[in-house]
């Protein structure tokens, strides 16, 4: 089949953190027998037989996007700017629809706004959902445009998280079917090894900086971090201008590399008090794989993610926190939180591997409904 795969997100080269994830579905995808990928989004690394449909303009049009942090971002920023910004995409995607139609077999659309452009056309459409996507539809007019595009073609949302299904069938349900479809994980996640009892426990917050996103935690850790046998290390791009405490060792954005030669291997477990629309956090995903506690916030989709006290430690306020930080520096508690996490993703989750002929699948679906 010929599949076009659209997102606004795509890293530059190996060491870019943006867009890691379609990266990853994109060659899962390309190494699929039965598909013919043709991929829009930013420039970068390609496996050989995919096909990169963005023109000149598109494709710097699209880098100079990600160089200013994407739409998500801008809208944070400014959203004046922002809906230019959005309204100019919009448009080089309805290009893009316009002169692919007739050449494709399934579209793959990542983002439910990046689907507005297709209007009634009838090509098979699989639609990608993350958490924040949920947000773009309490604007004004935004669930009727998009169950326009939905009504008249074979449709499928795909959240990648179960606790997004019921708002998304209750909006949509009746045009599209809603399966949620859980990201995959990179195999060198799960051969990972760690060695982490060292007299200072480093614990480790891997995240965008924003205010949601940090949630309470350095209100709550002061007295965990703050010249105590325990370390804070936070990695993310700073996309908000917190005041970051000096007992916090902030290290700036990273890649998977870093966290996989370096950090995850000596590291007593991941922290996340966000309060942020979470999806299905990849980083936790990847932790998990990697027999690496996790402490999060009590949110729909932590909750979602983690079985409390089996494969990771949920918080609902600071006095959980504290405890679930001096138990997992008890070696015993933090591997067995650790191994079990492992465990479970191995089964629920798998590789990137598995997570494409999930997709796979639905294409299929997608194309006999459509006969």
């Amino acid at each position: 089949m010929n599949l076009l795969l659209s997102s606004t997100s795509y890293p530059k080269n190996p060491k870019d953190w943006r867009g890691i994830f379609i990266a990853h579905m994109v060659q899962a995808l390309a190494a699929k027998p039965d598909i013919h990928l043709k991929v829009w989004a930013p420039p970068g690394e390609l496996p050989a037989d995919v096909e990169y449909l963005c023109t000149v303009k598109e494709r710097k049009w699209l880098d100079n996007l990600m160089q200013r942090g994407g739409i998500a971002h801008l809208l944070r920023q400014d959203r004046w700017r922002a809906g230019i910004t959005a309204l100019q995409l919009l448009y080089f995607l309805y290009r893009l629809y316009q002169r692919e139609s007739q050449h494709v077999d399934v579209l793959h659309v990542n983002w439910l706004q990046n689907a507005l452009p297709l209007g009634k056309g009838s090509e098979p459409l699989l639609i990608t959902v993350l958490g924040s996507d949920l947000k773009l539809l309490k604007l004004p007019g935004m669930v009727g445009l998009l169950r326009r595009v939905l009504r008249n073609r074979p449709s499928l949302i795909a959240p990648n998280a179960q606790w997004m299904v019921a708002p998304l069938q209750a909006q949509f349900g009746d045009v599209a079917e809603i399966r949620p479809i859980v990201f995959g994980i990179a195999d060198i996640w799960y051969r990972l090894q760690r060695n982490w009892q060292a007299p200072k426990k480093k614990w480790l917050v891997v995240l965008r900086v924003t205010q949601k996103k940090i949630g309470p935690l350095f209100d709550w850790g002061e007295v965990l971090f703050k010249h105590t046998e325990h370390e804070l290390h936070l990695f993310g791009p700073m996309q908000e201008q917190l005041d970051i405490p000096d007992w916090v060792f902030y290290h700036g954005a990273t890649h998977p590399q870093a966290l996989q030669t370096t950090w995850f291997p000596q590291a007593a477990g991941l922290i996340s008090l966000s309060q942020h629309d979470e999806g299905r956090p990849q980083v936790m995903l990847e932790a998990m794989a990697a027999g690496l506690p996790i402490i999060a916030s009590a949110i729909p989709a932590h909750e979602n993610l983690l079985q409390d006290q089996q494969t990771g430690c949920l918080c609902h306020q600071q006095a959980d926190f504290e405890q679930t930080i001096h138990r997992l520096s008890e070696a015993y508690y933090n591997e067995k939180i650790g191994q079990q996490a492992r465990t479970w993703v191995k089964q629920n989750v798998g590789t990137w591997d598995d997570c494409g002929q999930r997709y796979l699948q639905a294409y299929q679906d997608l194309l006999e409904r459509g006969t």
